[in-house]
């Protein structure tokens, strides 16, 4: 009778396994094997952190550079602004009516934000919730309306405004803001609303509820990021826009912040310290209201770009 075979002692640090040869208890890869691939939690965190790093380097340079010469003495040539100061504010705001803009910029961009928001919600709504004729021609016709530059429609829209007795007031800037806008606002809130079940809606009707009353209710509450995120698109854009107070507005205490900056600028001159310190006046309120809403905002944006 054959002896039975003793069992095979497993691999040392070097030797053969079932694997192929082994090297420190590791199988080794066959020659001419893939290796597999590395995902991107392999990679080194400076190859992750350098790009971040030029980009915020990029994006911030040129809003210390304002900061710079809006707080350091007119005359200085300093990197760093110290002594600080505070003329070219003064100088801005009393001097320049930077006040008054700025009380104009509020007005339009709040004014703004109000009408945006409420007709794009009932246009949205509709979008979303109802079937009927021409429906797909009049989300094709609001999507279209979005390749017309402003100011290829400054001419019609003069000629209404004028014949409204609307020029030179505050009212044609906040129109011409809110038609420009309620087509993508429009779009954003009806993919919110898809987003919405409709047996919500059909819950609060069983329960005695109308239509105006399950919206307020049900719905409503539910579409608090999606409001927030277009609202805050309209006052940014509002806020920042220089054509349709150019045009629109001619007295120098209805003017908007935009068209302040402009005429810091002089035909033979700039006063640098100045136009900074307009620049900081015009650009802090958006940083600040954005650092307030930004998760509001993302998720508005992200929710509202969905197809429910």
């Amino acid at each position: 009778m054959s002896r039975p075979s003793r069992p095979a002692r497993p691999a040392g640090p070097t030797g053969t396994g079932p694997a192929g040869p082994v090297v420190s208890g590791r199988p080794a890869h066959p020659a001419g094997a893939l290796r597999p691939r590395r995902s991107a939690g392999d990679l080194p965190r400076w190859g992750l952190y350098l790009p971040l790093a030029l980009y915020l380097l990029f994006t911030l340079v040129p809003f210390y550079w304002m900061l710079l010469f809006a707080l350091r003495p007119a005359g200085s040539t300093s990197l760093v602004p110290w002594p600080l100061t505070s003329e070219h504010f003064a100088k801005v705001w009393t001097e320049r009516s930077f006040g008054t803009y700025f009380g104009n910029s509020v007005a339009v961009g709040a004014c703004s934000l109000l009408m945006t928001t409420l007709v794009a919600l009932a246009g949205g709504y509709a979008l979303a919730r109802f079937d009927f004729r021409a429906k797909r021609g009049f989300t094709l016709a609001l999507l279209c309306s979005q390749f017309i530059p402003g100011a290829l429609m400054l001419v019609p829209l003069f000629q209404i405004f004028a014949h409204l007795r609307m020029i030179n007031s505050l009212g044609s800037v906040v129109v011409a803001e809110t038609v420009f806008q309620l087509p993508l606002s429009m779009m954003l809130l009806s993919g919110f609303v898809k987003n919405v079940p409709y047996a919500l809606e059909e819950a609060a009707w069983v329960d005695g509820c109308g239509r105006l009353r399950a919206f307020c209710a049900v719905v409503l509450p539910l579409l608090r990021p999606g409001l927030v995120a277009v609202g805050s698109f309209a006052f940014v854009h509002s806020w920042n826009h220089f054509l349709f107070a150019l045009m629109f507005l001619s007295d120098q205490d209805k003017q908007t912040i935009p068209v302040g900056l402009n005429t810091l600028m002089g035909a033979d001159s700039v006063d640098l310290g100045a136009l900074a310190a307009g620049g900081v006046i015009a650009a802090v309120p958006v940083v600040v209201v954005f650092a307030f809403i930004q998760k509001w905002l993302v998720t508005g944006f992200s929710a509202g770009a969905v197809k429910g």
